[in-house]
Protein backbone atom coordinates (compact mmCIF):
# COMPACT_ATOMS: atom_id res chain seq x y z
CA UNK A 1 0.00 0.00 0.00
CA UNK A 2 1.23 3.83 -1.15
CA UNK A 3 1.78 6.31 1.53
CA UNK A 4 -1.96 7.63 2.21
CA UNK A 5 -2.57 11.00 1.49
CA UNK A 6 -2.88 12.75 5.24
CA UNK A 7 -5.26 15.92 6.16
CA UNK A 8 -5.12 17.66 9.39
CA UNK A 9 -7.88 19.61 10.80
CA UNK A 10 -7.48 21.92 13.46
CA UNK A 11 -10.37 24.20 15.03
CA UNK A 12 -10.95 25.55 18.48
CA UNK A 13 -13.71 24.29 20.38
CA UNK A 14 -17.12 25.37 18.87
CA UNK A 15 -15.08 25.92 15.27
CA UNK A 16 -17.79 23.50 13.52
CA UNK A 17 -15.10 20.64 13.01
CA UNK A 18 -17.58 17.72 13.50
CA UNK A 19 -20.06 19.82 11.02
CA UNK A 20 -17.23 20.17 9.02
CA UNK A 21 -15.87 16.32 9.11
CA UNK A 22 -19.28 15.22 9.10
CA UNK A 23 -19.91 17.06 5.48
CA UNK A 24 -16.47 16.05 4.33
CA UNK A 25 -16.65 12.37 4.41
CA UNK A 26 -19.97 12.09 2.98
CA UNK A 27 -17.49 12.69 -0.50
CA UNK A 28 -15.83 9.52 0.17
CA UNK A 29 -16.46 5.65 0.23
CA UNK A 30 -15.69 4.09 3.60
CA UNK A 31 -12.89 2.46 2.58
CA UNK A 32 -11.56 5.45 0.40
CA UNK A 33 -11.41 7.91 3.68
CA UNK A 34 -10.55 7.23 7.81
CA UNK A 35 -10.42 9.48 10.91
CA UNK A 36 -8.37 9.55 13.67
CA UNK A 37 -9.84 12.35 16.44
CA UNK A 38 -7.35 13.39 18.55
CA UNK A 39 -10.25 13.76 21.82
CA UNK A 40 -9.93 10.02 21.90
CA UNK A 41 -6.01 9.97 22.91
CA UNK A 42 -7.20 12.11 26.12
CA UNK A 43 -5.44 10.22 29.59
CA UNK A 44 -7.81 8.79 31.27
CA UNK A 45 -8.30 11.05 34.22
CA UNK A 46 -11.56 12.61 34.36
CA UNK A 47 -13.81 9.04 35.62
CA UNK A 48 -12.62 9.52 38.93
CA UNK A 49 -13.31 13.09 39.41
CA UNK A 50 -15.32 14.89 41.63
CA UNK A 51 -17.47 17.65 39.73
CA UNK A 52 -15.04 20.37 41.30
CA UNK A 53 -12.36 18.40 40.22
CA UNK A 54 -13.53 18.16 36.84
CA UNK A 55 -14.31 21.79 36.40
CA UNK A 56 -11.00 23.04 37.68
CA UNK A 57 -8.75 20.52 36.10
CA UNK A 58 -7.56 22.02 32.41
CA UNK A 59 -7.66 19.65 29.89
CA UNK A 60 -7.20 22.05 27.28
CA UNK A 61 -3.41 21.25 27.41
CA UNK A 62 -1.13 19.27 25.48
CA UNK A 63 0.03 17.15 28.15
CA UNK A 64 -3.25 16.37 28.99
CA UNK A 65 -3.67 13.95 25.29
CA UNK A 66 -1.27 10.80 25.04
CA UNK A 67 0.77 12.05 22.07
CA UNK A 68 2.91 9.29 21.86
CA UNK A 69 0.15 6.58 21.39
CA UNK A 70 -1.65 9.32 18.95
CA UNK A 71 1.43 9.50 16.89
CA UNK A 72 2.06 5.49 17.12
CA UNK A 73 -1.36 5.06 16.16
CA UNK A 74 -1.23 6.97 12.74
CA UNK A 75 2.05 5.50 11.98
CA UNK A 76 0.34 2.01 11.71
CA UNK A 77 -2.19 3.64 9.08
CA UNK A 78 0.99 4.86 7.15
CA UNK A 79 2.20 1.36 6.99
CA UNK A 80 -1.27 0.41 5.99
CA UNK A 81 -1.95 -1.67 9.60
CA UNK A 82 -5.56 -1.31 11.15
CA UNK A 83 -5.98 -0.56 15.21
CA UNK A 84 -8.85 -0.70 17.97
CA UNK A 85 -8.56 2.34 20.08
CA UNK A 86 -11.90 3.05 22.80
CA UNK A 87 -14.32 5.79 22.30
CA UNK A 88 -13.31 8.49 24.94
CA UNK A 89 -16.48 9.90 26.85
CA UNK A 90 -15.10 12.92 28.79
CA UNK A 91 -15.97 10.92 31.67
CA UNK A 92 -20.33 11.38 30.84
CA UNK A 93 -21.66 8.28 33.10
CA UNK A 94 -24.98 8.59 30.42
CA UNK A 95 -22.38 7.79 27.76
CA UNK A 96 -21.20 4.33 26.58
CA UNK A 97 -17.86 4.43 24.84
CA UNK A 98 -17.41 2.41 21.85
CA UNK A 99 -14.41 0.55 20.66
CA UNK A 100 -13.27 1.82 17.15
CA UNK A 101 -11.42 -0.13 14.55
CA UNK A 102 -9.67 2.39 12.53
CA UNK A 103 -8.88 0.52 9.12
CA UNK A 104 -6.24 2.42 6.94
CA UNK A 105 -7.09 3.80 3.65
CA UNK A 106 -5.82 6.03 0.60
CA UNK A 107 -6.81 9.44 2.46
CA UNK A 108 -6.24 9.70 6.32
CA UNK A 109 -8.06 12.59 8.09
CA UNK A 110 -6.30 13.39 11.89
CA UNK A 111 -8.07 15.98 13.55
CA UNK A 112 -7.77 18.00 17.11
CA UNK A 113 -6.76 21.06 18.73
CA UNK A 114 -3.10 20.13 19.22
CA UNK A 115 -2.37 18.05 15.99
CA UNK A 116 0.02 21.17 14.34
CA UNK A 117 1.59 22.03 18.16
CA UNK A 118 2.61 18.71 17.86
CA UNK A 119 5.67 18.47 15.69
CA UNK A 120 5.70 15.34 14.85
CA UNK A 121 2.31 15.01 13.53
CA UNK A 122 2.29 17.98 11.85
CA UNK A 123 5.45 17.42 10.25
CA UNK A 124 3.29 14.32 8.81
CA UNK A 125 0.76 15.85 7.01
CA UNK A 126 0.20 16.57 3.40
CA UNK A 127 -2.55 19.12 3.91
CA UNK A 128 -3.36 21.42 6.74
CA UNK A 129 -6.98 23.01 7.48
CA UNK A 130 -7.49 25.45 9.81
CA UNK A 131 -11.37 26.13 10.96
CA UNK A 132 -11.90 29.72 11.87
CA UNK A 133 -14.76 31.26 13.49
CA UNK A 134 -15.41 34.05 15.72
CA UNK A 135 -15.54 33.95 19.48
CA UNK A 136 -19.11 34.40 20.62
CA UNK A 137 -20.38 32.15 18.31
CA UNK A 138 -17.70 28.92 19.05
CA UNK A 139 -18.97 30.36 23.01
CA UNK A 140 -22.81 29.47 21.35
CA UNK A 141 -21.73 26.22 19.90
CA UNK A 142 -19.77 24.99 23.17
CA UNK A 143 -22.55 25.58 25.69
CA UNK A 144 -25.12 23.78 23.65
CA UNK A 145 -23.03 21.05 23.36
CA UNK A 146 -21.42 20.59 26.92
CA UNK A 147 -24.92 21.62 28.49
CA UNK A 148 -26.95 19.13 26.26
CA UNK A 149 -23.92 15.95 25.58
CA UNK A 150 -21.34 16.45 28.34
CA UNK A 151 -23.81 17.20 30.98
CA UNK A 152 -21.69 20.45 32.74
CA UNK A 153 -23.39 23.13 34.21
CA UNK A 154 -23.44 26.61 32.50
CA UNK A 155 -21.04 28.08 35.00
CA UNK A 156 -18.89 25.13 34.78
CA UNK A 157 -18.67 26.09 30.99
CA UNK A 158 -18.23 29.41 31.40
CA UNK A 159 -15.34 28.97 33.91
CA UNK A 160 -13.38 26.61 31.25
CA UNK A 161 -14.31 28.80 28.54
CA UNK A 162 -12.43 31.59 29.53
CA UNK A 163 -9.35 29.86 31.78
CA UNK A 164 -8.78 27.02 29.64
CA UNK A 165 -10.09 27.06 26.40
CA UNK A 166 -9.60 30.32 24.93
CA UNK A 167 -6.17 30.98 27.07
CA UNK A 168 -5.18 27.37 25.08
CA UNK A 169 -6.34 28.10 21.65
CA UNK A 170 -4.51 31.80 21.61
CA UNK A 171 -1.36 29.45 23.20
CA UNK A 172 -1.65 26.42 21.13
CA UNK A 173 -3.30 26.36 17.70
CA UNK A 174 -3.38 30.33 16.72
CA UNK A 175 0.06 30.81 16.04
CA UNK A 176 0.14 27.91 13.46
CA UNK A 177 -2.68 29.36 11.81
CA UNK A 178 -0.80 31.08 8.40
CA UNK A 179 1.13 28.28 8.31
CA UNK A 180 -1.92 26.27 6.94
CA UNK A 181 -3.07 25.12 3.33
CA UNK A 182 -6.68 26.56 3.70
CA UNK A 183 -8.29 28.94 6.40
CA UNK A 184 -12.14 28.50 6.56
CA UNK A 185 -14.38 30.86 8.38
CA UNK A 186 -17.43 28.96 9.53
CA UNK A 187 -19.33 31.93 11.61
CA UNK A 188 -22.57 30.63 9.43
CA UNK A 189 -25.41 27.80 10.36
CA UNK A 190 -26.20 27.74 7.05
CA UNK A 191 -24.78 23.72 5.57
CA UNK A 192 -24.74 24.56 1.75
CA UNK A 193 -21.64 26.88 2.56
CA UNK A 194 -19.69 24.17 4.30
CA UNK A 195 -20.74 21.58 1.86
CA UNK A 196 -19.27 24.27 -0.72
CA UNK A 197 -16.02 24.43 0.78
CA UNK A 198 -16.18 20.37 1.09
CA UNK A 199 -17.17 19.39 -2.79
CA UNK A 200 -13.91 21.49 -3.76
CA UNK A 201 -11.60 20.07 -1.30
CA UNK A 202 -12.75 16.21 -2.14
CA UNK A 203 -12.10 17.45 -6.23
CA UNK A 204 -9.12 18.38 -5.14
CA UNK A 205 -7.83 15.29 -3.34
CA UNK A 206 -9.40 12.81 -5.89
CA UNK A 207 -6.39 15.03 -8.59
CA UNK A 208 -4.11 14.08 -6.81
CA UNK A 209 -4.92 10.52 -5.50
CA UNK A 210 -5.52 10.01 -9.60
CA UNK A 211 -1.86 11.16 -10.60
Amino acid sequence: MNKPFIIGIAGGSGSGKTFFLKCFLEHFKADEVCLVSQDDYYIPVADNMTPLENKLYNFDLPHTIDKAHFMADIDKLMHGESFTKKEYTFGNPNATPKMLEIKPAPIVIVEGLFILHFKEIADVLDMKIFIDVEEDIALQRRLKRDLLERGYSHDDVMYKWENHVVPAYKEFLLPYKNECHKIIINNTQVADDIIAITDTISEELREKLEM
